[in-house]
């Protein structure tokens, strides 16, 4: 009789599963800069504050602008996150979870 396959994922979450793959530093990156890129466009809209705006409150240019709000592009740095967040009147808050 033949056995049953079994499939070594079965019981294990997603996070596993991307951990297992290489993949969840990367998911991980995206995921959290497609939240701050929502958070920011929703400050800005709150604000009635444009893109082109923003960079002028930043002394930055638009191009930085469009990938600070790209949601795709996981590459910002702190300091670029911080200068928005001022420009908009915010702050940002960091914080290591277990």
């Amino acid at each position: 009789m033949a056995r049953k396959k079994v499939n070594p994922h079965v019981g294990s979450d997603f996070e596993d599963f991307l951990a297992e793959e290489g993949r969840l530093e990367e998911s991980t990156a995206l995921a959290v800069k497609r939240v701050l890129a929502w958070e920011l466009t929703q400050a800005m809209k709150a604000g009635k504050v444009s893109q082109a705006e923003l960079a002028r409150r930043m002394k930055t240019s638009r191009a930085v602008v469009h990938r600070l709000l790209d949601a795709s592009d996981p590459s910002v740095t702190l300091a670029t996150i911080s200068k928005a967040a001022t420009a908009l009147g915010r702050s940002i808050r960091v914080k290591l979870a277990a």
